[in-house]
């Protein structure tokens, strides 16, 4: 009963493979390529995999990137599975205006964050922020719905908008100051108060609706770069998606 996670966003393909579709089940093996080598993965990596029973994969790269990562599983006899936003799954309630146009991503990621802080105690209002290539900040209320949340281009997109927007402008990498005394740090340090500024807006407004401090969590590949510049405490979860992905599949697989 192995099952294979698969996590295909902007940038990356991360997998994981797990000795049965159950949120405890042991972590067999896992690893990550960039877009541009997943041709290779049934040559490489995959090539020594048992091969899963099950598969449920999260993508937001596109049908063209879907259709390579399913030819590079044809090396076994497992039926690709991809989700697909809905109305309700796993316990959480989609608030979205047409359900399945929110980004399948951000589906998993809050049925992970769900399951994670009800596996910590009590059910409580939540915001659960993505950092990668774009930046996602969602919201849910204590009874599971998710109420809304926010898109922002991630760091990278920012940097490159202000180069091919100002006229001589080249961005080296900077850190983050309080009060930058150089370009480099004003850039990076600007892009990363924005991010931080939508989250403790996003928590403002869960706290008035809900009434309660939400509990926020965050993830992606450059969530660890954003954790130290908050002013709101969040608990920074490598996997969140293989978590969502685990919960899904629980449900999906357990016959």
């Amino acid at each position: 009963m192995t099952f294979l996670a698969i996590d295909v966003g902007n940038t990356r393909l991360k997998w994981a493979l797990y000795q049965s579709p159950h949120p405890q089940a042991p972590l067999l093996v896992q690893g990550a390529e960039f877009l541009e080598n997943i041709d290779k993965l049934a040559d490489g990596a995959w090539a020594s995999l048992p091969a899963p029973t099950h598969m449920l994969g999260c993508i937001v790269a596109g049908d063209a990137v879907k259709r390579r990562v399913q030819e590079q599983m044809e090396i076994w006899d497992v039926a690709p599975q991809w989700v697909v936003s809905s109305v309700a799954e796993a316990g959480l309630t989609n608030g979205y205006d047409h359900p399945a146009r929110l980004g399948a991503d951000r589906w998993v990621a809050m049925i992970g964050a769900w399951h994670r802080v009800l596996a910590q105690g009590s059910a409580r209002p939540m915001v659960v922020v993505m950092v990668g290539t774009a930046v996602t900040v969602d919201a849910i209320d204590a009874h599971g719905k998710f109420l809304g949340g926010l898109i922002l281009p991630g760091h990278g997109i920012m940097l490159r908008a202000m180069e091919s927007g100002t006229a001589g402008l080249h961005v080296p990498t900077g850190d983050v100051r309080e009060f930058p005394t150089n370009t480099s740090d004003a850039l990076t340090s600007g892009g990363t108060y924005a991010i931080a500024g939508a989250v403790e807006r996003m928590v403002q407004h869960v706290r008035t609706r809900c009434g309660a401090e939400p509990k926020c969590i965050m993830t992606g590949g450059a969530g660890w770069k954003m954790a130290p510049s908050m002013s709101v405490k969040v608990e920074l979860v490598d996997n969140l998606i293989f978590d969502g992905l685990l919960e899904m599949a629980t449900c999906r697989f357990s016959a």
